[in-house]
């Protein structure tokens, strides 16, 4: 098999694992029964980092269980090959080219030079970041949980659920209660960023920031300043038009704080991340066609969110811009891109435009639901963003079964899911074929 194919196999396992543990009587509560297909909704949700749910999770599963989910949150998050390296670094155990080879296709690098190096700055990076949220939100939370362990624990699952950006509500209001709390919704815009915006840029920044040479200057690469200004222009915008488009419905008789805050917290929480302050029911449409859009994008490459990218969309606008302008190459940030880079973007945009718009007709015909419902709840599985109209806990059984594919899409990448057909012995065509126009020849035909 191939790298990629191994990869998709390797996440294969981890939601047959997953839907194994969330099995056991150990995890979940006594006397409780989870049908199997619901297990495997939840076992690839958490393993996608999607966070949508069948069942009412924190009615299901023990602490063992939710101990359990973190987990599995980490593994679909940081990404097999991650945390399998880093079991190996523990147990002094050497790391040979094959498995260099997949962990380069697992965190979409280009080189296999420094790759250990880089994996472990990458954990000790995110789990730290998880910590520091953990004892932030944990310390903040102890007025509203009754003991001191209790408000801790949640300000952890809090955390990793938000840096993994999985979603996945063990409270049954997610983050509501905290619709008019400005420290929560901050925290946790910053928590969903940090796992949302790329390894890449979380790399870069710390070495900008603390590992400056004045012999060589530091300099961001071209993919740091793509993927950044991307990915907080899709905040901002996002933001706003939220704003905008609530201001004489949702946020009507509300203060300018309390709508701002809740709209920039939807517009990041759509990147990925799935967790909400505000019912998405009660937006208007115009509002879940835009967070749509949103969910469909996605995070950015080398993440733990889904989607087809922020780079594959930046590229894509590029290339929109370079052809109005009549212009053959794509030039950024003084750099000209690849045309293998264009050609990729484009073919992930149509492909996963198709994928997703099948899956809307097909749970048209399955599902008894309105239009947008099932728009909002594709792309939201797609982007293994978590969020949801009410139709998940709803679904047919060959509804799941989209939904579940959907979500192992979004998560594995469309580029993988793509690459994975190809054949690793096909021969590559020699032979060229002429070059015609696809236009009718007016002047041949008619002598005009």
């Amino acid at each position: 098999m191939t790298p990629v194919q191994i990869i998709i196999t390797y996440y294969f396992f981890a939601v047959t694992i997953a839907t194994i543990l969330l099995s056991l009587p150990f995890t979940q509560m006594p006397g409780v029964h989870v049908s199997f297909i619901d297990t495997l909704f939840t076992a690839a949700s958490s393993v996608s980092v999607t966070g949508l749910a069948t069942i009412d999770v924190g009615q299901i599963y023990s602490t063992a269980g939710i101990w359990v989910l973190m987990g599995i949150f980490q593994l679909g998050g940081l990404g097999v090959m991650m945390l399998s390296t880093f079991f190996y670094l523990i147990l002094r155990r050497k790391i040979g080219l094959k498995q260099r080879q997949l962990i380069m296709t697992d965190t979409n690098q280009y080189t296999m030079s420094g790759m250990v190096r880089m994996l472990r700055e990458i954990l000790f990076l995110i789990i730290g970041i998880e910590l520091v949220g953990a004892v932030v939100l944990g310390l903040y939370f102890i007025p509203f949980y009754p003991t001191f362990g209790e408000a801790m624990f949640q300000g952890l699952y809090n955390s990793v659920s938000l840096v993994t950006n999985a979603g996945v509500d063990i409270t049954g209001n997610s983050l509501m209660p905290f619709v008019n709390d400005y420290f929560v919704q901050f925290i946790s815009i910053l928590l969903i960023i940090a796992g949302g915006i790329g390894f890449p840029v979380l790399l870069e920044t710390r070495r900008f920031l603390f590992e400056k040479n004045s012999l060589y200057p530091f300099r961001f690469s071209l993919f740091v300043k793509v993927t950044t200004v991307t990915y907080m222009a899709l905040l901002v915008v996002g933001g706003l038009l939220i704003w905008l488009m609530e201001y004489n419905h949702f946020f009507k008789g509300g203060s300018v704080a309390e709508g701002f805050f809740n709209s920039m917290f939807l517009s990041a929480t759509s990147r990925s991340a799935g967790l909400q302050t505000i019912d998405s029911g009660s937006l208007t449409i115009p509002t879940l066609i835009v967070v749509s859009i949103l969910m469909f994008i996605g995070a950015s490459p080398s993440s733990v969110g889904g989607g087809i990218r922020t780079t594959t969309f930046a590229i894509v606008i590029l290339f929109l811009v370079s052809v109005i302008r009549g212009r053959n190459h794509i030039y950024v940030f003084g750099r000209e891109l690849y045309q293998e880079d264009v050609r990729k973007s484009l073919a992930v945009t149509l492909f996963a435009g198709i994928l997703c718009f099948s899956s809307i007709i097909l749970l048209a015909q399955t599902e008894q639901a309105t239009l947008i419902e099932i728009i909002f709840e594709v792309f939201s599985a797609f982007g293994t963003c978590g969020l949801s109209l009410g139709l998940t806990p709803n679904l047919s059984l060959a509804g799941k079964i989209i939904i579940i594919l959907l979500m192992f899409i979004g998560r594995v990448g469309i580029m993988y899911s793509m690459l994975s057909l190809r054949n690793k012995n096909e021969p590559k065509n020699a032979i060229r074929l002429p070059k015609e126009k696809n236009y009718y020849r007016l002047k041949n035909e008619f002598g005009t």
